[in-house]
Order: C-alpha cells, then structure tokens, then sequence
C-alpha cells in the first residue's frame, strides 16, 4: 500500500509538474505576444511621430522660405520707394521751391487767380513775405484791397498762397507744399519706371 501510496504521489507530482510546465509555456506565449503587440504599437507610434515631426519640420521650412521671399520683395520695393523720392526731391523740391520765391511768379498767379474771382476773393499770404510782397505789388495791392479783396497773412504758410471766396466755402491752395506734392505724384511712377523698369 506504501508503495500505491507513493507512486499515487509521485503521479500527482507529475502531472503537476507537467500542468504547471503547459500553463508556464501559455503565459509565456501569451508575454511573448503581448511584447510583441507592444514592439509593434511602440514602432507605429514611434513612425507615425517622426513623419509628423518630419511634416512640422517640412511646414515650418516651407513658411520660412516663403517669409523670406515676400520680406526681401518688401525690401527691394521699399528701398526702390526710397531711391525714387530721393530723386524726385533732387528733381522737384528745388526748382518748386525757386518758383514759389519768385515773387513776379507768384504775382502773376496771384493776378490770374484774382481775375477770376473779382472781388468776392479772400487772399492768404506768406507771414514772413508781407514786406517783400508789399514791395513787389507796390499799389497793385492796395488796388486789390480796395475793390473787395480780403488779403490776410498767416505764419502757417512758408511760400505760395491761398485764395477763395470770402465766405471760405472753399480754398484753393498754391503753397510751395502743394506744388511739390503735384509734382512729386505726378513724377514718382515716372521716376520708378526709369529707374526700375515697368513692373
């Protein structure tokens, strides 16, 4: 019976063993495959973020070049801006400026300007030209204030003049201001053009 007894346990023994051996061998399969689920997820993952990293870089590269393409277009045109002003204050302002302190200049624009108007006129002048102005209009002057025309000076005004009718409905305007803007808009795309070539 001892000897039942024994081999009863030793088969026990066996079988369990060779249980506990087949549910090893599953788990280990199952780590197995699971490591390998994760290896698998982990290398998407880790591809999937590279091309993402690789899209962000391709983007960013894409904007910057194009950033620095328009940025040096804006400094080109703004440096032809500048060329062309330059020029055209050399071509403009000093011969504007040599019209507008010709006194017989601007006495006969004054003259033609006053003829069309009779003597509803109100007149602005230079402040620092009333002396100058007085003497170069000796009695014209005079004659002017004398049929209607209100002639005023105002310190505001460094050359030219302004004239309108009396009820200031309107003004129109001749200082040496104006007549560098008309000609520095009339002259720039002239200027850019020669300088530049049509766009």
């Amino acid at each position: 019976m001892e000897n039942k007894l024994q081999e009863l346990t030793r088969k026990i023994y066996d079988e369990g063993i060779e249980k506990a051996r087949q549910e090893a061998a599953v788990i280990l399969e199952e780590a197995r495959k699971q490591a390998e689920s994760v290896t698998l997820s982990a290398r998407k993952e880790a591809e999937e973020i590279r091309k993402k990293a690789q899209s962000d870089a391709e983007e960013i590269q894409r904007n910057a070049r194009s950033e620095v393409s328009m940025s040096s277009k804006q400094a080109v045109s703004a440096i032809r801006q500048q060329i062309a002003s330059l020029i055209t204050a050399k071509v403009v302002d000093a011969p504007v400026k040599d019209a507008i302190s010709d006194k017989a200049f601007i006495g006969s624009l004054i003259s033609k300007a006053l003829e069309n108007f009779n003597s509803n006129a109100a007149l602005v002048l230079p402040a620092a030209d009333e002396k100058s102005l007085e003497k170069y209009f000796g009695n014209r002057i005079n004659q002017v204030i004398t049929a209607g025309v209100d002639v005023t000076f105002d310190e505001k005004i460094k050359g030219g003049f302004k004239i309108g009718p009396k009820d200031n409905s309107y003004v129109i305007s001749f200082t040496d201001e104006d007549f560098q803007a008309f000609f520095r808009s009339f002259m720039r795309p002239r200027t850019i053009n020669l300088l530049f070539g049509a766009e």
